[in-house]
Parts: structure tokens; sequence; C-alpha cells
């Protein structure tokens, strides 16, 4: 399939092969899309540069959204280059652990201001530098989780972090609609990735899933990553400010 044949996209939140952004990536390079791939750090550039590779994308560099000109740096690259994009991937979130693991009452100011800037801030940033090169439109994608709507247990912190960034897809959807910018939000079952490794009892997440959602299985890269790909394609031109649970149907009943 061509669907995104000619189309440019850039993705952020790569950590390893099992990451989300990377099933999104895989269906957007099969769909023919050329993609702009960034890396958190030398730490993880090993992990990610060879995935890189297997999407041909030219364009790999570092993005930690916390060091000053970094995503900066990238859109000077993906305008030089390019001069234009059509989508990004927004897949980036961080707490820390203290933050994380214990209760939100406890959350400290400054844990809970750095998990908002990775977590939601740096989508808009993201938003406000793509719009000058969305002039012909393009969509904007971000990850949620079901922590946002409801109160998951072990979630703590990150389910108000999520709620904002919800919150900022729709706001944003209303902003750039005239510009035919198009902002959802994914919001996957639970998937065994880097970034959920730090929540407890996460283990007991995926069994309450397999055994409440009506499939009663886990949801995989590739159901999140062909989802992405059709939001992200002129054929979802009509939907923005949505937020699209891929849960094998979890979120009826959880």
């Amino acid at each position: 399939m061509d669907t995104l044949s000619g189309k440019k996209g850039l993705i952020i939140g790569i950590a390893n092969e099992h990451s989300l952004a990377y099933g999104c990536a895989r269906h957007f390079r099969a769909a023919g899309a050329e993609l702009a791939i960034t890396y958190l750090n030398t730490k993880s550039e090993p992990y990610v540069r060879p995935l890189a590779a297997a999407l041909q994308s030219d364009i790999f560099m570092p993005c930690d959204v916390t060091v000053p000109g970094q995503l900066e740096a990238v859109y000077e690259r993906v305008t030089k280059d390019w001069g234009r994009l059509d989508f990004v991937q927004h897949s980036i979130a961080y707490a820390r652990k203290e933050d994380l693991q214990g209760r939100i009452t406890d959350c400290s100011a400054e844990g809970f201001t750095l998990a908002m800037q990775v977590s939601v801030q740096s989508f808009l940033r993201m938003a406000k530098l793509s719009e000058p090169l969305m002039t012909a439109g393009g969509c904007l994608l971000a990850m949620s989780y079901y922590g946002a709507e409801k109160a998951i247990a072990h979630y703590n912190v990150m389910g108000p972090v999520k709620a904002a960034l919800e919150a900022a897809v729709r706001y944003m959807a209303l902003e750039l609609g005239l510009a035919g910018i198009r902002v959802n939000a994914l919001s996957p079952g639970p998937v065994k990735t880097r970034a959920a490794s730090g929540i407890e009892h996460f283990d007991e997440l995926l069994e309450r899933a397999v055994h409440e959602a009506p499939e009663h299985r886990l949801v995989t890269l590739d159901d999140v990553g062909s989802f992405a790909a059709f939001l992200v394609s002129d054929a979802a031109k009509a939907i923005t400010g949505n937020i699209a649970y891929v849960d094998a149907g979890y979120h009826v009943v959880g």
C-alpha cells in the first residue's frame, strides 16, 4: 500500500524495537512515507540507529526535549532538507521514578513540572514548530493511555499528565483546523515497552487487560502502527481532535 507515498514525517520517541513509536514508524514507511528519526541521547543511539537505517531515514538526530535547542535543531534540519512536513509522531513521556511510583499526593512540584514539560509541553512546541512547515495541511499525532480518563492503580502522576495531553489535543485541533492541520492521539492498551517498565505492578495491569477486554488479548505494535498510518493519511482528513482507542475494547469495560 502506498497511502503515504510522497509524505514526509517526523518521529520522536523511538527507544528500541519494542517502542510504540517504532511500530508506527514501520507502518508509515511501509505505506511509502519518508521519515526523520530522533534518539534521546548517546546511551539510546546504538538501539535506535539500526532501526533508523532499516527505515531508510536520512535524517537521524538526537532530541532530548529538556535540552535547550535540540528540538529546534531537528526542525532546522527538516526545514533545510525537506522544506515541509506532512505529519509528526510525538511518543515521549517521562516522570521521575519517585514520582511515577509514589502517590500522586506526594509528587513534588519539580517532578510534576518535569513530567508535564516532557510529556505535554513538548507536543505543544512540536505543533508550533510544525505549523509553518505544514502549509498544505498535515497531522500531529500523540500517544496517550486510558489512565488519562480513569484512575488506574499504580499509574499515579502520569494519569493527570496524560489527561492534560488529551485536553491539549482537543484545543490544538480547534486552533489549527483552519490551517488544515489535524491533531489526534492514540490510546493503546498496555504494551510491554521501555516506558511501561517503570510502572509498578505492570504485569498485573497486563493480566487485567487480557481478562477484561472484549477481545481478551493484548494489542501489538502492528495494531497501533496500522491505525496510526491511517490517521496520518488523507483517508482520515475529516478526523481531528480524537482520542482513538486501540485497546481490544478495554475502554468500554475498564
